[in-house]
């Protein structure tokens, strides 16, 4: 979907008009109307204040333009699971189990793939093997690069 289909959707989901939109995030009715029509798109700043508005991340109001993955365990984010920081923004960096208001979970390597290994190996997919692809993951990340 793209940006204009996405805050339509999300406009009439709250059972919205523009005006009243255009009233919670502080921008004219002709705005809303622009970017609902592709004319525009919401700058930054007002991207965040719809990101708020609608509980939704940057990315998916852009109609996820990219596959987001945690930058600390490599799971593939959506909206649902992706942290947020303590003043209730989205993160968009880090899953909700890595990063949770303002603090990391696990502070080695070594603590998450124990972690992952511990709660992601079945019968088909044994810890021998999990263990492997965290590691060769893992590393690759920018939370464990510093």
């Amino acid at each position: 979907m793209n940006t204009k289909d996405i805050l339509y959707h999300l406009r009439t989901e709250k059972d919205l008009s523009q005006d009243e939109l255009a009233a919670k995030i502080f921008v004219t009715r002709q705005a809303v109307s622009r970017w609902e029509t592709g004319e525009t798109t919401p700058n930054v700043e007002t991207l965040k204040l719809l990101s708020a508005f609608f509980n939704v991340s940057i990315n998916t109001l852009l109609g996820s333009p990219r596959q987001l993955i945690c930058q600390c365990c490599g799971m593939p984010l959506e909206d649902s699971i992706t942290s947020k920081e303590p003043d209730g923004s989205f993160n968009e960096d880090y899953c909700m189990w890595c990063y949770a208001d303002g603090t990391f979970k696990y502070t080695t390597k070594e603590q998450l793939i124990d972690f992952c290994v511990t709660h992601m190996a079945t019968e088909s997919w044994p810890a021998e093997q999990v263990r492997a692809h965290m590691e060769a993951i893992v590393p690759t990340l920018k939370h464990w690069k510093k």
